[in-house]
């Protein structure tokens, strides 16, 4: 059993969740419109260029879940999935998936973006498994940090192979998909690297090195 291991944000989706979840954030006058929305955008800029801190962000990112009640943030991820997802899902990444589930392959959604955001987009492709950065818990309620190493550039790496260990399984044969140079670390490491609407430097660099080069979204 081959693992095919797909990134979420701009590649499985045709569109970054984390950012969306935060202009999501910012049309519900959750959080303070202008500040908000100026470093949403200041950090996705820098994620692009391959620049950002993600220990800042996530605490940026994780500050409403920390500052809202876990039962009021059920209701509201609900209306995002339904409202910014949903519509962002190709029926070209669900017949992706759906091949790799069709040859017996094992499926691994690997992604920076925090769990409380992913695990239900990662339900919607019926894919089980998920490494996603970990929101802290204290008691019941989100702390506003990261439990453990992001899920981010080298941090994937290192939390596919504690995952692998796991589950006693290998990369042999595996694929991983993903449109980002911040992944690069971890294309690097299976046999099948693709890139997926790759942004310019991914694109270079797959070209250079004969990797596919896949249009989900154009």
């Amino acid at each position: 059993m081959a693992l095919a291991i797909f990134d979420l944000d701009n590649t499985l989706l045709a569109g970054d969740s984390d950012y969306l979840w935060g202009v999501f954030l910012v049309e519900k006058g959750i959080v303070d419109g202008d500040e908000y929305r100026r470093e949403n955008d200041r950090f996705y800029t820098e994620y692009k260029a391959g620049r950002l801190d993600i220990i800042e962000f996530q605490r940026f990112s994780l500050k409403p879940l920390r500052d809202n009640r876990p039962e009021q943030l059920l209701d509201w991820r609900q209306e995002f999935l339904d409202s910014k997802i949903s519509p962002i899902i190709s029926q070209q990444a669900r017949q992706l998936v759906e091949n790799h589930k069709i040859a017996g392959d094992q499926l691994l959604i690997i992604t920076a973006t925090n769990s409380f955001i992913t695990t239900p987009i990662a339900q919607k492709f019926g894919i089980d498994n998920i490494i996603a950065t970990e929101p802290e818990v204290l008691d019941g309620h989100y702390t506003g940090e990261v439990a453990g190493e992001p899920s981010f550039r080298d941090g994937k790496v290192n939390r596919l192979y504690s995952w692998l260990k796991e589950q006693q399984q290998d990369l042999r044969g595996s694929f991983f998909y993903s449109d980002s140079h911040n992944d690069l670390p971890l294309l690097e490491s299976v046999e099948n690297p693709v890139a997926v609407d790759p942004d310019d430097t991914l694109t270079k660099i797959a070209t250079e090195r004969n990797w596919p080069i896949l249009q989900l979204h154009g």
